[in-house]
């Protein structure tokens, strides 16, 4: 089993798909090696792109925000993406993209074994529900929902939300974005 410092150099040098060719900074992840919660986004913007580090931007401002209405400190959960390297004009993934950048986030799953997986937006929440046996559906009809993983090896519980940026296309998403983060405070 890999350590998130050997993950995050084979991110580095990954060539599995052609977003390598735009990127300024692959954006591996950050976090504590052994977090209760992990976020998962769908992929670095700008700002990620330019640090190198996820949710730096303006939905970074507001999951940071979300964090501390429950009490949970950016720096005691993990923060990581589907995709490892920005798509051209922020687009949505591509399937191909998917499958060539998810076995990294599998790995990363595999080292922190954490808790609680809360997904941001259709993307993540689809590759981590149907990852674990679940059905995916729009993240409109099951934001702030729980499913329970519970088998030989895992016991977690994931949770889909809207991503943090449809906030700042939607302002009315904001108060529903937060109560479904008192369903995250129900399982810490």
């Amino acid at each position: 089993m890999e350590d998130l410092d050997a993950i995050a150099k084979e991110i580095n040098n990954c060539k599995r798909c052609g977003l390598w060719k735009f990127r300024t900074n692959p954006v591996p992840g950050e976090g504590p090696p052994n977090p209760k919660i992990m976020f998962i986004g769908e992929a670095p913007g700008r700002n990620e792109d330019l640090q190198g580090r996820p949710f730096v931007g303006r939905a970074g401002k507001l999951l940071d925000e979300l964090l501390n209405y429950i009490g949970v400190g950016r720096d005691e959960v993990f923060i990581g993406n589907i995709l490892k390297d920005r798509p051209p004009q922020n687009r949505n993934p591509q399937p191909e993209e998917i499958k060539a950048c998810t076995p990294f986030l599998d790995m990363q799953l595999e080292v922190l074994k954490p808790k609680i997986i809360c997904t941001l937006g259709n993307f993540s929440s689809a590759y981590i529900l149907e990852k674990f046996g679940h059905t995916a559906e729009s993240i409109s009809k099951i934001h702030g929902k729980s499913y329970k993983v519970i088998n030989l090896f895992l016991n977690l519980v994931v949770i889909p939300l809207y991503h943090p940026a449809a906030v700042i296309y939607n302002p009315n998403l904001k108060a529903t974005l937060m109560e479904d983060f008192r369903v995250i405070k129900e399982y810490l």
